[in-house]
């Protein structure tokens, strides 16, 4: 198939990102120009933004029909919100990139090569970053003990960005989770794939998106949905702590009847002992509650946003579009 027939479509989840969608626009619209003469589409998925971001996203919409816009009626999170806008993508190559100019615009020209190659999955992987060096240490950590704990093996430093074939696409469809963790389904997949790696840049505007709760959450959905580690540990850790029981019943035992009048076992061993099989059990139930509530949202089967509207969807990537994605003069400020 040559390239004047395969079509793309980039997908951009964006919250809060009126700084940035413009100029991320402009340098995805100048890599796809210089990578070869692609018919693209850009879908832009707006979770109900509470600054100008909506409106930067219709007046770019407005000029260049190759952009697409759904916006949701409410915020639907940082997992559910992307996946909606990949199942909306009618391209033969599917490139998932963030609004926050963290994922450089500029490697689609790379991503592209190694597709043109025959890669069917081809991703960005962060090999250093000008990030906190403490949250990414954390993350680099999260990788790894993910991959240690996953029954497929993942790919560490992969956040999402990267290009992949309309039959991977497919093949995610078929998932049909209502809350997908896209990392793991990569993975699972298994196709072969070629890695990028790229430096990371700093936001240079807004602020993150992603607190404490949303970083804790997707580490849990990374890890419930690639492994039954946690269950087993929990197994595991409760047949060694009754030996531990019997061990230590025992030898208080034996240790009484050697030194029955000298030696008393007093309330400190019991406080102690009480406080940390509560803790132990705590934790196993907390593991326990993870998989369940991560069984509730499967059986639940809501679908992943409710849109409010859409923007040029009428207009197919691979149909003659108003602008020609090398006519820089097309679109303006």
């Amino acid at each position: 198939m040559g390239n004047k027939t395969r079509t793309l479509s980039i997908i951009t989840p964006c919250y809060n990102e009126q700084g940035n969608v413009r100029e991320l626009y402009e340098r995805v619209r100048a890599a796809i120009a210089a990578a070869s003469s692609y018919q693209y589409e850009h879908i832009f998925i707006d979770n109900a933004s509470c600054d100008n971001t909506l409106r930067e996203l219709k007046a770019i919409a407005a000029m260049d029909k190759n952009v697409k816009v759904i916006r949701n009626t409410r915020n639907f999170g940082h997992v559910r919100s992307p996946m909606h806008a990949l199942y909306q993508a009618s391209g033969d190559g599917v490139i998932t990139i963030a609004a926050d100019l963290q994922d450089p615009p500029e490697m689609i020209v790379d991503l592209i090569r190694k597709w043109e190659e025959g890669y069917l999955v081809v991703i960005g992987v962060k090999a250093a970053s000008d990030e906190n060096g403490l949250m990414f240490w954390v993350r680099k950590r999260y990788y790894e003990m993910v991959n240690r704990l996953s029954r497929v093996e993942t790919y560490e430093n992969f956040t999402g960005f990267g290009l992949f074939d309309r039959r991977v696409v497919d093949i995610i469809k078929q998932f049909d989770e209502p809350y997908p963790y896209f990392r793991g389904m990569i993975a699972e997949i298994g196709m072969p794939h070629c890695e990028i790696p790229y430096h990371q840049p700093v936001r240079k505007r807004g602020i993150t998106k992603n607190n404490f709760y949303s970083l804790y959450d997707l580490a849990m959905l990374g890890i419930t949905s690639l492994s039954k580690v946690p269950l087993r540990l929990v197994t595991f850790s409760g047949f060694a702590c009754s030996l531990l029981c019997v061990a230590v019943s025992f030898g208080y035992f034996i240790y009484k009847l050697i030194y029955w009048n000298r030696f008393s076992t007093g309330m400190a061993p019991l406080v102690i002992g009480g406080f940390f099989f509560m803790s132990l059990q705590m934790m196993f139930i907390g593991i326990l509650g993870e998989y369940i509530g991560t069984i509730h949202t499967i059986v639940q089967k809501r679908p992943l946003v409710i849109e409010q509207e859409r923007i040029n969807f009428e207009y197919s990537a691979g149909q003659p579009l108003q602008y020609d994605v090398r006519d820089e003069a097309s679109v303006s400020r």
